[in-house]
């Protein structure tokens, strides 16, 4: 079961573990330049909301696209989109 620290989330019926304390949110001016530049690159039309990162370097950005659906994409600091 899930505890504060990783709480259960029902996606659809399915549940999903999530583990919160992996990312602590960070500054938008604390993401990397290159995940930035690629962001805008490859994203063009989306709207930059928040950044994370892990003990890793890896970096989860919440986006908001301009059709108004949102999403969350994963960086490591090399500007390496990552699947998650």
């Amino acid at each position: 079961m899930g505890t504060a620290a990783t709480p259960i989330i029902f996606n659809e019926g399915i549940m999903e573990d999530v583990l919160s304390q992996d990312y602590t949110e960070v500054a938008a001016s604390d993401v990397p330049t290159p995940i930035i530049e690629a962001l805008e690159t490859d994203y063009a039309e989306a709207m930059f909301n928040k950044a994370y990162v892990d003990d890793e370097n890896k970096y989860k950005l919440e986006v908001s696209m301009e059709d108004g659906t949102s999403m969350v994409l994963y960086a490591d600091a090399n500007n390496n989109w990552l699947e998650m």
